[in-house]
């Protein structure tokens, strides 16, 4: 028989792996991917198989966040403060918390105090507990105010100004419009005029009468004894 059959097998399937930080960033993102998907999973089959309240909240390396919770996560966290504050160790957390927002408080109130004061040198008034160095830099700090306002101040009238000239001109070209109307329609009015003096063709001419042959009589037509001659016989037009 073979010793090499008789060495053990190596075993087959997932190994075991070492827990410390992956040092490849690739294998890293894709192992947090992994394991992210794995862990809300089983958040959520804990949550139904057990009817249980859970809530969770995943940061990752690169500040994105990720959360699951059956109910809310803001209502858990506040079940959570809640429960937290009847165990022994309250009073501990309570006077840190408590420390914590006075002197977040006495910030805030010094805060306040400086603007006010500083509001009140701006106006002109507390001056006289200010030293020279205070002073220049208040004087600064408001010529650099006075020449921003200066600034807006030229702003808006240049866009006043140009509103204005503006105006003036679309003013203008309604006038000129209007002047021109009016031209057109006194034009009108003055050829209707001199139409209605001039007088009417039918009534100021007579038409001719039409040529007639009778109208005329022909001297040697006559009687030859007439008082006329032959040498003056001639056209006469009856009257």
């Amino acid at each position: 028989m073979d010793s090499s059959s008789m060495e053990p097998k190596e075993k087959m399937g997932r190994g075991k792996i070492e827990i410390k930080r992956i040092e490849n960033t690739t294998n890293r993102q894709v192992t947090f991917c992994k394991r992210r998907n794995g862990l809300l999973k089983k958040a959520y089959e804990l949550s139904v198989l057990c009817d249980a309240e859970v809530a969770l909240i995943i940061f990752s390396t690169r500040g994105r966040l990720y959360e699951y919770a059956n109910n809310s996560v803001k209502g858990t966290i506040e079940r959570y403060k809640k429960a937290s504050t009847d165990n022994s160790n309250t009073g501990s957390i309570s006077e840190a918390n408590s420390q914590y927002y006075q002197q977040e408080a006495t910030k805030l109130r010094q805060q306040i105090t400086n603007l006010q004061n500083s509001n009140r040198n701006l106006l002109g008034d507390a001056l006289t507990t200010m030293s020279l160095r205070d002073l220049k830099q208040l004087e600064t700090r408001l010529e650099k105010g006075i020449n921003k306002i200066r600034a807006k101040k030229n702003e808006l009238l240049h866009a006043e100004i140009d509103y204005m000239q503006k105006r003036e001109m679309e003013l203008q070209t309604d006038n000129m419009f209007l002047r021109n109307k009016i031209s057109d329609n006194e034009r009108a009015q003055q050829q209707h005029q001199h139409m209605s003096i001039l007088p009417s063709t039918s009534t100021e001419y007579e038409v001719m009468p039409p040529f007639d042959s009778r109208s005329f009589l022909h001297v040697n037509l006559m009687d030859p004894n007439d008082r006329y001659s032959h040498q003056q016989q001639t056209a006469l037009q009856l009257g």
